[in-house]
C-alpha cells in the first residue's frame, strides 16, 4: 500500500488562497506527489517559490494534463470554471478534489457528479467544516436539544485590498450567500436530518463595483419538514460591519449550544480565513428548571484540545481525499449532500431576485 500512496500524482489547478493551502497539503503529506501547478496569472510562480521552486508550471489545464498525466486533479478556481475543469479531469481518468461550491448552477453540479460516477472516479468537495472537530462536536450536541431547532449563523466579511478584489471577482458568478452559504446550509441539514421545505431570502447591492442584478449582502431563511428553522447571512465588502461578523448558535426545547469565538469575532479579522473556522470554545446551555423555575444546571464550557488551524484543516481534507481513493470509499452521499446544499442556496438566490418564497417540495 505504501507504494500506492506514493504514486498518487496530483495536478493543482488554481493557486490562490485555497489552491495554495491544498498545494501545501500535497507538498507535505506522504501519499501525494504534485506533478504541476496551473493558473492564468502569477499566483503559480508565487506558490512554487513557497514550495521550493520544484514543480512544473502551466497556464492551461488541458496542456498540463496532457504533459503530466496525473492521477488526480485539485480544482480551486472560480466557480464558473468548475464544471468545465472537472469534466476534463474525469475525461482523462482523474480523481477530483474540487473547492465548494461544486459548480455555478445546480445543473452543472449534477453534471459533475454524473461524470464522476460514469468515470468511476472519486469526487470530494471542499466542505472544510466537515473536518473540524469542534464543528463535528457542535453538530453532535445539537442532537441533545430536541426538536424543532432554531439555527442562527452568519459570516460577514469586511474586505479591502486583495480580499476585496477576490470578493468582486467571485461575485461575477456567485453571491456571498451561495458561495459561503453552502457550508452553513450543509451544517443545518446535518443538524436537522430533515427535508428543507421552504426558503425565503433578502439581499442588497451596496456597491456599484459589482454587476447589475448581483448583491453583496444577503440573508436566507430555511424551514424544515420537522419544524426546524434556520437563518444565515453573509456580506462582502469595505462597507460591511465588523460587529456583524460572528454568530454560530442553535437552540431547541432542551437548551442551546453556541460557538463562542471571542478572538475570531474581534475587530479587524472578519476577512481572515483563519477566523472563519476558529471555534475556541462551545457553550452548552440546559433549559431544565427546578420547582422554583431556576436553572437546574450551570452552562457547560467545552474547550476541545484539538483546534486545528486553517492549514491543518486543509491537510485533513486531503487525507480524507487520499483515503477515499485508496480504500475505494462510497462517496455518493457526500456528492448528494453537496448538490443538495447548492440547490437550497440557489433557491435562496432566486428568492432574493424574485422577492418570493420558494418551495423546495
Amino acid at each position: 500500500m505504501q507504494n500506492q500512496i506514493k504514486s498518487l500524482r496530483i495536478l493543482v489547478v488554481g493557486c490562490g488562497n485555497m489552491g495554495a493551502s491544498h498545494a501545501m497539503a500535497y507538498h507535505t503529506i506522504d501519499g501525494f506527489e504534485i506533478c504541476g501547478l496551473v493558473s492564468r496569472g502569477k499566483s503559480k510562480e508565487l506558490l512554487n517559490a513557497k514550495l521550493g521552486n520544484c514543480y512544473a508550471l502551466f497556464d492551461d489545464m488541458e496542456e498540463a494534463i496532457n504533459a503530466t498525466r496525473p492521477d488526480a486533479v485539485c480544482i480551486s478556481t472560480y466557480p464558473d470554471t468548475h464544471e468545465n475543469f472537472a469534466l476534463k479531469a474525469f475525461a482523462h481518468g482523474c480523481h477530483v478534489f474540487i473547492e465548494k461550491p461544486v459548480a455555478d448552477s445546480v445543473a452543472a453540479a449534477e453534471h459533475v457528479v454524473a461524470a464522476a460516477k460514469k468515470a468511476g472516479k472519486k469526487l470530494v468537495v471542499g466542505y472544510i467544516l466537515r473536518h473540524h472537530p469542534s464543528w463535528e462536536r457542535f453538530i453532535e450536541l445539537t442532537g441533545q436539544l430536541g426538536k424543532p431547532l432554531v439555527m442562527r449563523m452568519n459570516l460577514n466579511q469586511q474586505s479591502d485590498g486583495a480580499m476585496w478584489t477576490l470578493h468582486r471577482n467571485l461575485m461575477n458568478s456567485l453571491s456571498p450567500i451561495v458561495d459561503c452559504g453552502v457550508h452553513y446550509i450543509d451544517v443545518m441539514c446535518q443538524m436537522t436530518r430533515s427535508r428543507p421545505v421552504l426558503v425565503h431570502a433578502i439581499g442588497a447591492r451596496l456597491t456599484e463595483e459589482i454587476p447589475e442584478g448581483n448583491y453583496n449582502y444577503g440573508q436566507l431563511q430555511i424551514r424544515f419538514e420537522d419544524g426546524s428553522v434556520g437563518w444565515y447571512e453573509a456580506g462582502w465588502g469595505p462597507m460591511i460591519s465588523e460587529t456583524a461578523f460572528f454568530v454560530k448558535d442553535v437552540f431547541g426545547p432542551k437548551g442551546s449550544v453556541s460557538i463562542v469565538a471571542k478572538d475570531a469575532g474581534s475587530t479587524g479579522k472578519s476577512a481572515s480565513i483563519e477566523a472563519h473556522t476558529k471555534t475556541e470554545s462551545l457553550r452548552f446551555h440546559h433549559a431544565a428548571l427546578d420547582k422554583n423555575d431556576k436553572f437546574l444546571l450551570e452552562d457547560e464550557w467545552i474547550n476541545l484540545a484539538d483546534e486545528p488551524n486553517h492549514q491543518e484543516l486543509c491537510n485533513r481534507e486531503q487525507r480524507y481525499f487520499l483515503k477515499s481513493i485508496l480504500e475505494d470509499t462510497d462517496l455518493s452521499s457526500h456528492a448528494e449532500d453537496a448538490v443538495n446544499s447548492l440547490r437550497i442556496a440557489f433557491a435562496c438566490d432566486e428568492s432574493i431576485k424574485t422577492g418570493k418564497i420558494i418551495s423546495l417540495l
